[in-house]
């Protein structure tokens, strides 16, 4: 009886074996790479705190830095939550700048003759959008880098450029 209990205890842990482990397995040379998949998800913006910082301390969200005119411009943007906090980022004595660490350009918001500087400078408004252009010439920055906008004493680092 003791032979039996070992002979089925044998089969039941020969039946548990997974088939391709006691096959000998392909060399690593034959087998084929995995695929590069592309992620559909987008990069952070920035973090849940950097959100909150620019809205409690500068009073605004939905930053974003995006190209535009086929790259030659960088368009910044943004909503005003808070207008007295936002109202430095309106001054017109301040020149903002767009810095890329990466291609080590600093861009400045350009200046036409009959037109005036590419930003909205008004008093700012609650609840509305802002921008302000800067110029690309010779496209250093690229979709994907991530950036630096700063206008006096505002700085946002690390925005993604989409």
């Amino acid at each position: 009886m003791p032979r039996l209990m070992w002979l089925i205890g044998a089969l039941a842990s020969v039946a548990s074996v997974p088939a391709t482990a006691a096959e000998p397995s392909a060399p690593a040379a034959t087998q084929p790479a995995p695929a590069k998949v592309k992620s559909p998800y987008r990069p952070d913006r920035f973090a849940g705190r950097a959100g909150k910082y620019y809205q409690l301390v500068w009073g605004i969200d939905s930053l974003s830095v995006r190209l535009a005119e086929s790259g030659e411009i960088v368009r910044f943007s943004y909503r005003v939550l808070d207008a007295a906090k936002a109202r430095k980022l309106h001054d017109k004595q301040t020149e903002p700048a767009l810095i890329d660490p990466r291609a080590g350009v600093q861009l400045v918001v350009p200046k036409m003759e009959k037109i005036g500087q590419l930003r909205q400078s008004s008093s700012p408004e609650a609840n509305k959008a802002y921008w302000m252009a800067f110029s690309n010439k010779g496209r250093p920055v690229k979709k994907g880098d991530r950036v630096d906008v700063v206008i006096g004493e505002f700085r946002a680092q690390g925005l993604v450029v989409d």
